[in-house]
C-alpha cells in the first residue's frame, strides 16, 4: 500500500471513529422528521463532516471559509466509491458527487438525499466527457461504435454515459465489447493509448492531454451529444434527522451557493488559487478548464433534473437488473431553493 494510500485510509478511520461518537450522541436526540422545517439555528459545538475539497479551496479563496469552519471539518474525500464508504462508516455528513452515486447508495440499502444540484448552462456545447477514441481507430458517429472495445465503469457517471450513449446510438451492449475499467486518473487515456480500448469516457484536463500527446499518433475525440453535467451534494438521511446537523447542512449548502458564482465570476483568482496551485497544473490548463466548463447552473426548481434523473434510473436498472427507484425520492425537497435563495441574497 503507498504511503498516499495508507494516510488517506487512516484519516479514513478516524474520521469514522469521530463519526461513530456523533451518530451516538444524535441518537440519543429527538430525530428531525424529513417532512419538518429545516432548522435554522445552528446549536454551538455543531459538526458536520464534508467531503467537498473543491468547494473548501473556494471557500478560502473568497474570504468566506471562517463562516463554515465554525460548524463544518471539511474531509478530503471525493468521488462515489469513498463518500458511499464514509457514510457507511458513520464518518462523513456531506458529499460531492455526480449523477450516480446517490442512484448506487440506494440500490445497495444506504438511505440518502440531495441537498444541492449544480448544472451547467448550454451543457451541450460545454460537457464535462468526450469520446476519446484511440490511434488508428476510425470512429467519427456514435453510430460508427458498433463493434468498438469500450472503456466501461459500472457504477460511476462514465459508465452511465456510455449506456445513454449506446441508446443514443440504436446499439445495445451486445453490439458492442464494453471492457470494465475503474475510471480513475489518466487509466482512460492509458488504456486507450495502449489500445486496450477503442473508445473511453474522458473528461477535465484529460481530453487535452490526450490530444496534445496522441493526436500526432492519430487520437480523435468526438462529442456525445448528451448532458453530463449533474453535480450534486449528498448525505446520508441519519445526519438530516439530527435537528443540529440538519442546520448545518443547510447553511452549507447556501455557502456551496455563493461559493460556485463567486468561482465563475473570478476566473483568474480560481485558475491561479486553485488549478495552479492547489492541483498543480499550469495556467494554460486551468484557462482550458474554465473555458471548457462555461457557467453554472444552480436552479430554484430541480423539477427538471428529477425528470433527468429517473430517464438515467430506468436505462441503469433495466442494464444492471435493479428495481426501479423513484428519483423524486432521492431528493430533499426542503434545500431545493436554499443555494439559490443565497446567491440572489448575494447579489443584492
Amino acid at each position: 500500500m503507498s504511503s498516499k494510500r495508507l494516510l488517506s485510509v487512516l484519516a479514513l478511520l478516524t474520521l469514522a471513529v469521530t463519526g461513530c461518537s456523533a451518530k451516538a450522541d444524535a441518537d440519543s436526540a429527538a430525530k428531525l422528521s424529513l417532512d419538518a422545517a429545516l432548522p435554522t439555528t445552528i446549536p454551538a459545538g455543531t459538526k458536520i463532516v464534508v467531503g467537498d475539497p473543491t468547494t473548501e479551496v473556494a471557500l478560502k479563496l473568497s474570504g468566506q471559509y471562517d463562516k463554515v469552519s465554525k460548524y463544518v471539518q471539511f474531509a478530503n474525500l471525493s468521488g462515489g466509491p469513498q463518500t458511499t464508504e464514509a457514510f457507511r462508516a458513520h464518518a462523513l455528513d456531506l458529499g460531492s458527487v455526480a449523477e450516480i452515486p446517490p442512484i448506487n447508495a440506494t440500490w445497495t440499502g444506504l438511505h440518502v438525499k440531495i441537498v444541492a444540484s449544480k448544472f451547467r448552462q448550454d451543457p451541450i456545447n460545454h460537457p464535462i466527457y468526450k469520446l476519446g477514441i484511440a490511434p488508428g481507430v476510425s470512429v467519427k458517429t456514435l453510430s460508427d461504435l458498433r463493434g468498438k472495445k469500450i472503456a466501461y465503469s459500472p457504477g460511476q457517471a462514465q459508465g452511465a454515459l456510455i449506456l445513454k450513449v449506446l441508446k443514443k446510438a440504436g446499439l445495445t451492449k451486445d453490439d458492442v465489447k464494453l471492457i470494465e475499467i475503474p475510471s480513475t486518473g489518466d487509466v482512460y487515456v492509458q488504456a486507450l493509448a495502449g489500445k486496450q480500448v477503442d473508445v473511453a469516457p474522458i473528461g477535465g484536463v484529460q481530453i487535452k492531454r490526450y490530444l496534445a500527446k496522441y493526436s500526432k499518433d492519430g487520437a480523435t475525440t468526438i462529442d456525445h451529444g448528451l448532458r453530463d453535467d449533474a453535480g450534486h451534494l449528498y448525505g446520508p438521511v441519519e445526519s438530516l434527522q439530527d435537528p443540529a446537523k440538519a442546520a448545518a447542512i443547510r447553511a452549507y449548502v447556501a455557502a456551496w451557493g455563493v461559493a460556485q458564482i463567486w468561482i465563475d465570476q473570478h476566473p483568474k483568482e480560481w485558475i491561479q488559487g486553485y488549478y495552479v496551485k492547489d492541483q498543480g497544473l499550469s495556467a494554460a490548463d486551468g484557462q482550458w478548464l474554465v473555458d471548457n466548463a462555461g457557467h453554472p447552473d444552480i436552479p430554484a426548481d430541480w423539477s427538471g433534473a428529477i425528470e433527468r434523473q429517473q430517464q438515467t434510473i430506468e436505462l441503469l436498472a433495466k442494464e444492471t437488473g435493479n428495481p426501479v427507484i423513484q428519483a423524486k425520492d432521492l431528493y430533499d425537497l426542503r434545500f431545493q431553493t436554499v443555494a439559490a435563495d443565497a446567491i440572489k441574497a448575494g447579489a443584492k
